[in-house]
């Protein structure tokens, strides 16, 4: 499964912190990356590693300059777990147990009758699906929805 990025900061010199979908907050010093790959030294410029653009997958300063999300997650420094906004928890809950059952969004659109588009927005916490949406979505992962109220 992907750890997926929902937020970047850029901290001092080419350190940055990315929050995943999760809800983990990791901190990652593209220096250690220098040696293996020359070409990143370029971020010392803070102007250049500024530019850089986030997408849920990774981020991308040029054509030759870019790292997956994937790495940060799993070779970077947890810095802290945060709370994140309900649609964001939702978006994980659902794309954690799709990838489980191992069901591609076409294949859920399928047994759910949501279109895939919509999907992939409840997916990446772009939208704020209806009980029973997520219903149809559990039953089609052969899944419990359990909501509370703590």
């Amino acid at each position: 499964m992907f750890h997926k990025v929902i937020k970047l900061e850029y901290k001092d010199n080419v350190t940055l912190e990315m929050t995943f979908q999760d809800g983990k907050v990791m901190r990652y010093d593209m220096s250690v990356l220098f040696d293996k790959y020359p070409a990143l030294k370029a971020l010392k410029n803070r102007d250049l590693f500024l530019s850089g653009k986030m997408s849920s997958y990774g981020i991308r300063w040029n054509d030759d300059l870019d790292i997956e999300a994937e790495t940060i997650y799993q070779d970077g420094e947890l810095v802290r777990t945060t709370k994140l906004p309900i649609n964001f928890e939702i978006a994980y809950m659902v794309s954690s147990a799709r990838a489980k059952s191992g069901l591609s969004q076409a294949k859920l659109s399928e047994l759910t009758g949501i279109d895939q588009a919509d999907i992939s927005k409840i997916e990446n916490g772009l939208s704020n699906p209806s009980i029973s949406t997520l219903e149809r979505i559990a039953k089609a992962l052969r899944a419990d929805l359990e909501i509370s109220i703590k």
